[in-house]
């Protein structure tokens, strides 16, 4: 009778204790601070370097040489007012002289950038910075200036690439675009609005920016590097100074820049230059059909079961989808056994592709899944093909 309440009473003690102690550990700040400390640590552990560099001169200095303004000049026709066509004006001035002030030549003057990329003078910049010049000239950083020679161009990936003849030129050293990854640090360079060089400053936003309808192919690289006009052509180069893009476009409401740049990957740039280089032309697979990505509301009316594929809307007559049997309405869901996903997918694997060689498209007509075999030719200039 006497050992139970002893017993009783031990338990109830020891009960206490626990409950206070756990009580002081939940309730205690010591406890708090430790748990932040050890967040802190997970958060010094993941290895992200605490600062950047204070500055990329060793990366300008590498580059900025090898960046060029090239300056065009076009001599444009321009007619004269309206008011020339007004009877009694030609009454009054008679037609000789009316008819001679009808048409007059003007030279029109533009500035970009360009970037040379070999001792021979190769210099890549834009398509639109040199359309339709009638000269063009281009300054070096270091004073010199020499007229340059159009190599050839490439309006579908807005690339051209031109020639100059100087000795003991700089030159840039072309980067792997492909291993780039937003938030990396980029820098552009160029002649904006004709101040002189300019460097400006960003991290890379996206890449494989595509679909923007600046180009026919598409596989920018975004970045909030300020880029303005007059930067077209120029570098986009890392904080090592390697070339990693050709600035293009900016996207602006005023004219200016709006921190959303693009520019054209070294991958892309690099394939264009040497086919401009070896055959003064891209080449590329054709075979002659529009086609559109198909939507959610079209494939539910044709009873498919996904949205995914092209659906074939025109065919050029006596094209190699034409000779193929391709009809319009024919839905492609695959080429080369690669699944298509949209028109974007279709363009770059047609594309790829070298003339005479043999394309197979799976496509799905009046639901039955059929097979074709096209052989591509070479791309013509203004292509009819339009996929979207």
């Amino acid at each position: 009778m006497v050992k139970r309440p002893t017993i009783n009473h031990l338990l109830y003690g020891l009960t206490a204790v626990l409950v206070t102690t756990a009580l002081i550990l939940f309730f205690s700040p010591v406890a708090e601070h430790s748990e932040k400390n050890v967040q802190l640590i997970q958060a010094a552990d993941a290895g992200m370097p605490l600062s950047g560099p204070v500055s990329y001169s060793h990366a300008v200095k590498a580059a900025a040489p090898a960046v060029v303004n090239v300056n065009t000049t076009k001599v444009v026709t321009v007619r004269s007012h309206p008011f020339f066509n007004d009877p009694l004006f030609r009454q009054f001035f008679g037609d000789r002289v009316i008819n001679g002030s009808q048409v007059r030549k003007k030279t029109e003057n533009s500035l970009g950038s360009g970037v040379i990329v070999s001792p021979q003078g190769y210099v890549l910049t834009n398509h639109h910075v040199i359309s339709g010049a009638d000269s063009i000239q281009v300054s070096l950083k270091d004073g010199r200036t020499a007229s340059a020679e159009v190599i050839g161009t490439d309006s579908e990936t807005d690339i051209a690439l031109l020639k100059i003849d100087l000795e003991e030129l700089p030159t840039i050293h072309i980067g792997d675009s492909g291993k780039l990854e937003i938030g990396d640090v980029v820098l552009a360079i160029g002649n904006p609005f004709g101040v002189g060089q300019t460097v400006t400053m960003g991290i890379v936003s996206a890449t494989g920016r595509n679909q923007l309808g600046i180009n026919t192919f598409e596989n920018f690289i975004q970045t909030d590097a300020a880029i303005n006009p007059g930067n077209s052509g120029g570098a986009l180069i890392d904080a090592n100074g390697n070339l990693i893009g050709i600035n293009t476009a900016i996207f602006s409401k005023s004219g200016g820049s709006q921190g959303i740049g693009f520019a054209i990957p070294t991958s892309m740039a690099r394939n264009v230059m040497q086919q401009l280089i070896e055959h003064g032309h891209t080449i590329r697979g054709w075979i002659g059909f529009e086609g559109h990505a198909l939507t959610e509301k079209l494939a539910q009316s044709l009873d498919l079961k996904s949205f995914d594929g092209v659906i074939v809307t025109g065919i050029v007559r006596n094209s190699p989808a034409h000779e193929a049997g391709l009809e319009p309405g024919d839905i492609i869901v695959a080429i080369d056994g690669t699944d298509i996903i949209n028109g974007r997918d279709a363009l770059l694997i047609i594309t790829a592709k070298k003339p005479g060689e043999n394309i197979t498209l799976d496509v799905i007509r009046d639901s039955e899944r059929l097979s074709f075999t096209a052989v591509t030719v070479n791309r013509p200039e203004k292509a009819v093909e339009s996929l979207n």
